[in-house]
């Protein structure tokens, strides 16, 4: 489903974000990404879904070599790939209906059926009754539940999160993990970047730490590792 064989990322600036990663994720497993700040986690999270490049070495997604895929082909692998971000990259002119909508429209599917799978995922993450608001009248909680929304509408067979509940308070995190649980129930891989160390102590799931840009751990239901 995921896999990367001896991939290294080093940037312009000469700072090296991977250093000879090596890593295969399953489809329909749930994998924390935990580390230190800087360690290389965002540029971990950004190549699996092309916003960032290997420098060396393969990452492969459903068969698609990244590292080899030309930019005109990206949007056709990110049909496969929800993504959700800390900061929720909500369009603040569109209404809910609309933000979501719009991951379906720009892969030219029906009106009606557009429609139809809208409602049915608003629906998994509750805001069904507020499709008509725009992102502003909706709490800090809610637009993550709409970016979580659009991110799986088109029943993509991945979703990474990177820090998905770092603005949120904690009764609200909780709220985003039990969505995000029900979404990896129904078969699809999630991997998610966090610094949400009682999260991933309580909700137990494969921990891959990364250190200096490097895998330092990968536990089968394991624990963050990490003070604070």
């Amino acid at each position: 489903m995921i896999e990367m064989q001896d991939v290294y990322k080093k940037y312009p600036n000469g700072v090296i974000a991977a250093n000879g990663i090596d890593v295969r994720i399953k489809q329909g497993e749930f994998v924390y990404v935990v580390g230190p700040s800087g360690a290389g986690k965002s540029t971990f999270i950004k190549m699996m879904y092309r916003e960032e490049k290997p420098t060396k070495g393969t990452i492969m997604i459903n068969g698609v070599n990244l590292g080899k895929l030309r930019n005109n082909r990206v949007p056709q692998l990110r049909r496969n790939i929800g993504v959700v971000f800390q900061d929720f990259k909500l369009l603040p002119t569109l209404t809910v209906f609309e933000n979501i909508a719009f991951a379906l429209e720009v892969i030219e599917e029906q009106p009606k059926a557009i429609k139809r799978h809208v409602m049915e995922t608003l629906d998994l993450v509750g805001l069904k009754h507020k499709a008509r608001m725009l992102p502003t009248e909706l709490s800090g909680g809610e637009q993550q539940r709409v970016s979580i929304a659009r991110s799986i509408v088109n029943s993509p067979k991945v979703v990474i999160a990177d820090e998905p509940t770092g603005n949120l308070d904690p009764d609200t995190s909780w709220e985003i993990m039990n969505i995000f649980e029900e979404i990896n129930t129904r078969g699809t891989t999630l991997v998610m970047a966090t610094h949400n160390r009682e999260i991933v102590n309580t909700i137990k799931h494969r921990v891959i730490a990364i250190e200096s840009g490097r895998i330092a751990r990968d536990e089968q239901r394991g624990d963050y590792g990490y003070e604070g």
